[in-house]
């Protein structure tokens, strides 16, 4: 596991220093841009998403049997980093009314889709988790049915 681990952060390492390499020829303006997009993306992700999960989670876990937890936490803490990635395109900002090229695509179509798909992935885990009853054992020629 620990060589695992030091794989990941070596390629984390290695993907930064290539999205430095591919930002060498960027102006200020654009410089000035990527900062503010990440900025505001720390700032969501710390200041709304963060405690919205944490809130959801005190407040539904008494209400989700313990199987279903791990699923819908980590379904809660997908879904809310999809929105908040794409809430730009969703809302249709952007765009451009000479440039029908940009923001083209069906943003609110796809992103629902994508939820639907990871709701059912979702339920499909909690089925799979889910405790399964245990038949009563029929004990054929019981003595004490006489």
């Amino acid at each position: 596991m620990r060589v695992f681990r030091v794989l990941l952060v070596l390629a984390g390492i290695a993907m930064g220093l290539w999205g430095l390499w591919l930002m060498r020829d960027f102006r200020f303006d654009q410089l000035k841009s990527a900062g503010i997009w990440v900025v505001a993306g720390i700032i969501l992700h710390d200041g709304v998403l963060a405690p919205i999960v944490v809130a959801f989670g005190a407040l539904h876990m008494k209400a989700i049997p313990n199987y279903a937890r791990k699923p819908v936490t980590i379904a809660l803490i997908v879904w809310g980093t999809l929105t908040i990635t794409v809430g730009n395109v969703l809302s249709g900002q952007g765009g451009k009314v000479d440039n029908d090229t940009v923001l083209n695509r069906p943003y609110v179509t796809n992103w629902l889709l994508l939820s639907l798909g990871l709701a059912i992935i979702v339920a499909l885990d909690i089925v799979r988790r889910r405790p399964r009853k245990s038949l009563p054992k029929v004990i054929a020629n019981d003595p004490g049915e006489s």
